[in-house]
């Protein structure tokens, strides 16, 4: 059977990659082919629309297309999680110069950006921040961040930039700043264009990130698409693989970035800033197991972070519905037969 997978050129779509190319999808009789995706709001709607059977695709918005939030109403199911954490905050040089955080600790930065954001408010304007969409862990960390300055989102313009264009907005000035997941914060910082500021690990610990989103059409496929990847999350979480993995992401057709920044942050090993200071962070970007199990309780979890972002309508009580998206069920049915 032929299914045709969606992603967004991020480090954490590696067991999709890695499902078509390593021979997991053939071992279960699939063929799959992979689409990258200019954006998660085109990624959302075609895998809404039946163009997509499924999808590499961010928990919270897996979450506000199935309740009719975001985009087209869709039929999905989420049976697997692939990766826990890999965002980090990278602000211009020329804030974080401005901003003269006392150290690098999460509340020392907040404070340092809440005075800048602050003075700027006060001469009628607002900093600019990228997020990769509303509906994103990216979101709930700058405003987790906001908050340790004293802040809300209101005190900022916020604006949606896809995480494979956010470098190239910020050296062009249209962003002050952006929260993005691996590699695109290395690669900000490799340019010689921003610093990175915070890491998402710290500010939202183990935060559900992306998932494997499943057409409500799939069918009978499902079990055996979610075993295939689920067996290249595993392969993608050994260190011994680190390096093919790397080289793999690295490719044009991709990442289209340097194997050696992506082993770094598959690794951990985050580069600071143009200066060499470095960071050792083992849970930056989680893979495999840790992140598989698709546990009800990260509906819960995202839907408290959508509350006080403003994004559940009032007066309607979606708890049941959003919990009914995660399908232990379709994982143990998969891992009990590999």
């Amino acid at each position: 059977m032929r299914l045709h997978l969606g992603y967004i050129p991020l480090c954490d779509a590696a067991p999709l990659i890695a499902a078509a190319e390593m021979g997991f999808g053939r071992e279960e009789g699939l063929d799959l082919d992979l689409s990258p995706e200019p954006s998660w709001a085109t990624l959302r709607d075609r895998l809404a629309l039946g163009y997509l059977d499924a999808a590499h695709m961010l928990a919270p918005l897996a979450l506000a297309s199935a309740l009719g939030l975001s985009g087209p109403p869709a039929d999905l199911a989420v049976p697997l999680g692939l990766s826990l954490n890999g965002n980090a905050v990278t602000l211009s040089n020329a804030l974080w110069d401005a901003m003269e955080p006392g150290d690098d600790g999460l509340d020392s930065v907040a404070r340092a950006l809440a005075r800048i954001v602050a003075a700027r408010r006060r001469e009628g304007r607002l900093l600019t921040l990228g997020t990769v969409h509303p509906f994103s862990c990216h979101t709930y960390q700058w405003r987790h961040l906001l908050a340790r300055g004293g802040l809300d989102l209101s005190a900022i313009r916020l604006v949606a930039v896809p995480p494979q264009h956010s470098v190239e907005a910020l050296a062009r000035g249209l962003v002050d700043g952006f929260c993005a997941g691996a590699p695109w914060n290395s690669v900000a910082v490799a340019a010689g264009i921003g610093r990175i500021a915070a890491l998402g690990c710290e500010i939202t610990p183990d935060c559900p990130e992306k998932v494997l989103a499943l057409s409500g059409r799939l069918g009978e496929a499902a079990v055996p698409l979610v075993r295939a990847v689920a067996r290249a999350g595993l392969w993608c979480a050994q260190s011994a693989n680190r390096t093919e993995l790397a080289h793999r992401l690295a490719r044009r057709s991709h990442l289209g970035q340097d194997a050696g920044l992506i082993a770094r942050c598959l690794e951990g090993e985050i580069v600071l800033d143009a200066a060499g200071r470095r960071r050792t962070a083992p849970a930056y970007l989680r893979l495999g197991a840790a992140a598989h199990a698709p546990a009800r309780t990260q509906a819960r979890r995202l839907m408290a972070e959508m509350a006080p972002a403003g994004q559940l309508p009032p007066g309607r009580d979606l708890a049941g519905a959003a919990e009914s998206l995660f399908r232990p069920d379709l994982f143990e049915a998969a891992v009990a037969t590999d």
